[in-house]
């Protein structure tokens, strides 16, 4: 057990055929009897073991994939785009085996897990379509004499790293778009989540992508592994979503060989919740945007700013919501929220709610961890938050929500940029001038606006500040693996 319960509410089980049929999809992969031991969140159980890949091993896999980049990178755009039409295919085929597969090591409930899977589909089949749509421009020379051609080429190697919350839209948005340019690619996946990036992966060589172009280096040490390919002069690009302290780290690393970096980085999204509000709007908004992925969200609402007129209804009710909501394993048929990834991060938010409660905060739901196995806590309210809280400042990546009262835009405003970070923000309010205005003003990549998921493959994701480089998704995901090349045609005048 990792945190002491206040009072022990029945935990929802698994459904024994899901458990059956996601141990059916894991034995197909053919996993090593021993190395890196993956475990199911919602028991502790362990499910499987993937390849400990020393460094050395690392950069073998690099050369696999480069001897295949050059081939690949002429293949046209039409031939690209096909094979991951066929590959968009095959995972909705697989639809069901991968959301069981992704609801088992990850532990989020089976619905969410299959609009995981949508969603990250929805990358592979939108850059199906963006692989025959290269940019490029054609233009005279303002001087005349000459006419400008800019082209789209692959950029080249791309090493992608990705985070365990969301296996495979977060594996999918990268190797997609590597793809569609023409890129070679060596994929780390996180430890806690291997898996599921192992069958997507399994799946686009069914689909017919080179075998050796796209590489799955699993590794307990990735410290090890960073400094080994990022230092190989054939990789050219690296692509990272986790934590900022661990992005800075590796742009030194890139900086040596100045790779082309894409950086998704931490998060300390606000909420605003004008008087004016939609309430109902604003409830399952903040609902949405908090309990996600029970929390475990870099978009997640961390910070949540409610108007004084409304603030005593809507945390009360915000409060009653969160007490009904059912919570148990991932496969289980019917709860809402699944367990967090492991012990450490179910202990974090105990300390976090003392640490608010000590600060004067009144809990209002929740609060509490489970005497059962698996790593679960309680949807949790906190209102009257002191902005001196670790919750007012940390990114919070489980479910609770952290409530401040504010009088004014002007006030809230202050509040709400008052971070490093600027990956995502929310607002609620009815009044689409004040909305607009509130949302340029915000320091964040991205705005959900009267809504609590504002992600989209045709939008570009990304943020400001210390919340990365780059985007992904849309045509600018695209061009995160292209470089730019012109061409300085001369021409003579016949007149």
């Amino acid at each position: 057990m990792n945190t002491t319960a206040q009072h022990d509410t029945k935990l929802l089980t698994a459904n024994p055929q899901y458990v059956a049929e996601s141990d059916a999809t894991i034995a197909a992969l053919h996993g090593p009897a021993t190395g890196i031991a993956v475990y199911d969140p919602s028991t502790g159980e362990k499910i499987a073991c993937v390849p400990d890949s020393t460094p050395e091993e690392a950069i073998a896999a690099v050369g696999r994939a480069h001897a295949f980049g050059a081939s690949w990178a002429e293949q046209s755009p039409r031939h690209r785009a096909s094979i991951l039409h066929h590959w968009y295919e095959l995972l909705i085929e697989h639809g069901e085996q991968l959301a069981k597969l992704i609801s088992r090591e990850m532990g989020k409930p089976l619905a969410e897990a299959r609009g995981e899977v949508k969603y990250g589909t929805d990358f592979v089949r939108w850059y199906a379509e963006e692989a025959v749509r290269p940019g490029g421009h054609f233009q005279t020379a303002p001087d005349g004499g000459a006419d400008i051609l800019t082209r789209r080429a692959p950029v080249g190697l791309a090493v992608l790293i990705t985070p365990w919350n969301f296996p495979l839209a977060m594996a999918t948005r990268k190797i997609a778009p590597a793809l569609a340019a023409g890129c070679p690619v060596v994929i780390k996946p996180a430890t806690a989540t291997p898996l599921t990036t192992y069958y997507a992966v399994q799946l686009a060589v069914e689909a017919g992508v080179p075998q050796d172009l796209i590489q799955v280096v699993s590794t307990s040490d990735s410290a090890a592994f960073s400094r080994a390919v990022l230092a190989d002069p054939r990789v050219r690009k690296i692509s990272f979503t986790g934590s900022t302290p661990v992005g800075r780290t590796l742009l030194e690393r890139a900086s040596k060989n100045v790779l082309r970096s894409s950086m998704e980085l931490g998060g300390n999204a606000p909420l605003l919740v004008f008087d004016d509000a939609d309430f109902e709007r604003a409830i399952e908004g903040t609902i949405a945007a908090k309990l996600r992925n029970g929390g475990q969200s870099c978009i997640g609402a961390n910070r949540i700013y409610v108007q004084s007129g409304i603030a005593d209804e809507f945390a009360s009710e915000l409060a009653r919501r969160f007490a009904e909501i059912e919570v148990g394993a991932g496969l289980s048929d019917s709860a809402k929220l699944g367990p967090l990834i492991d012990q450490r991060a179910a202990g974090q938010m105990q300390e976090l709610v003392q640490d608010a409660l000590g600060s004067g905060a009144q809990l209002l739901a929740g609060g509490h961890g489970y005497s059962e196995a698996g790593h679960f806590f309680a949807p949790t309210v906190l209102d009257h938050v002191d902005p001196l809280a670790r919750v007012s400042s940390e990114e919070i990546f489980g479910p609770i929500a952290a409530i401040r009262r504010f009088d004014n835009e002007h006030q809230v405003l202050d509040w709400a940029n008052d971070t490093e970070f600027g990956l995502a923000g929310y607002v609620f309010t009815q009044d689409m001038d004040r909305a607009l205005n509130v949302a340029d003003r915000l320091q964040t990549g991205i705005v959900g606006i009267n809504q609590g998921v504002p992600s989209n493959a045709a939008a570009p994701f990304g943020g400001v500040k210390q919340s990365g480089l780059g985007r992904e998704g849309a045509s600018e995901g695209l061009e995160e693996y292209q470089s730019i090349r012109f061409y300085n045609i001369s021409r003579r005048s016949t007149c």
